[in-house]
């Protein structure tokens, strides 16, 4: 999630955030979700507007390519120990999950560790490890991702192994992770879903619609993915939405063609084609961009010039957490917490996402 690289989907598969802690009550309580990037200079914990979420994740810790053991230097050691106090200080009901790995990380490293007991044991200990000396109330695997057979049995042994061993070692501790992976519902507590990332730099021939709820033309969608996973087995109110809080761009061909799918030659501005929220309204406003809402992809886009954007505002996010609710799923999370613009979208889902 961090990197914004390439994300492979398939017509049934999507990215998944996988939790294996200790089963909840009946019926589930909603998930609110975000992640925090821990490299941002600019949004410290202390600026996180808590009361919009129930869980907050620190992103991103990585183990030891060699020892598989988390060793946390000291300028990240001065992060975490703040972390979780921080949060709950603010807001003592919150929770907070560290994040292992993420889109820059190396899928070789865990794959490695993945496929022996006893390397499993070395990670999920120095896992445990790690989130008690820091005060987390659970853990995320953000593994991007297991590419065949193998990999996915190692990662369902991990699992399964550290779901056996983190309910002897906190109350209630919840154990997540990015995956592309058939779970068993008797194993997980929720599945987050990371809807995005369906198009970017990776393509440059044609804009698109990188988080589209619906597409007309393909089964690259979220709604047909997140079905598909129900019909599979996984249960609607186990799955999890995800949300971004940036946008995609391009440039485009003819600035007279400027639909979804119109012809392209290059990515647009910003690092890789790719705009945090707060940018994308900040280059609307200085350029005087056309913004648009298309109902058919459940999206926004924008463009001025040869410029375009494709990205979730108020209301395209509004109507997929409507979707959502609708559809029985247990909620929705963020990437990432600092993207957003005075916490409007994040305000506008947790008003969105009625609870009770």
């Amino acid at each position: 999630m961090a990197s914004h690289r390439l994300v492979h989907l398939f017509p049934i598969i999507l990215l998944f955030t996988i939790s294996t802690g200790y089963v909840m009550a009946s019926p589930p309580a909603a998930i609110k979700a975000a992640y925090w990037p821990s490299w941002s200079k600019t949004f410290p914990p202390s600026a996180i507007d808590t009361t919009l979420f129930t869980h907050i994740l620190y992103a991103f810790l990585v183990p030891s390519n060699v020892t598989f053991k988390f060793e946390v230097s000291d300028s990240a050691a001065s992060l975490l120990e703040n972390f979780t106090g921080t949060l709950h200080r603010k807001n003592p009901p919150v929770k907070t999950l560290v994040s292992f790995g993420g889109g820059g990380s190396d899928p070789k490293l865990f794959a490695r560790m993945a496929s022996n007991k006893g390397s499993r044991k070395i990670f999920i200990d120095s896992a445990i490890q790690v989130a008690r000396t820091y005060g987390f109330d659970g853990m995320d695997l953000d593994w991007e991702f297991p590419k065949n057979p193998e990999e996915m049995a190692g990662l369902g042994q991990l699992f399964k192994e550290w779901r056996s061993t983190s309910p002897s070692t906190f109350n209630g501790m919840e154990t997540t992770g990015s995956i592309q992976w058939n779970p068993s519902p008797k194993s997980l507590d929720w599945v987050n879903a990371m809807c995005f990332d369906y198009r970017g730099s990776w393509d440059t021939s044609a804009t698109g619609a990188h988080a589209a709820l619906y597409d007309p033309n393909s089964n690259i969608s979220t709604s047909y993915g997140l079905t598909s996973w129900v019909r599979a087995g996984v249960p609607r109110n186990m799955v999890v939405m995800g949300l971004p809080l940036y946008g995609r761009t391009w440039q485009l061909k003819d600035p007279k063609v400027n639909g979804i799918g119109a012809p392209a030659t290059a990515v647009g501005p910003g690092d890789d084609g790719v705009l945090i929220f707060s940018e994308v309204e900040k280059f609307n406003r200085e350029n005087g961009a056309t913004v648009v809402y298309d109902a058919k992809t459940v999206s926004t886009y924008s463009h001025a010039g040869t410029s375009w954007i494709g990205y979730d505002d108020s209301q395209s996010t509004t109507v997929k957490l409507e979707f959502a609710q609708a559809h029985g799923l247990r909620g929705y999370f963020f990437w990432a917490l600092s993207y957003d613009r005075e916490w409007e979208i994040s305000k506008q889902a947790s008003r969105t996402w009625v609870t009770g």
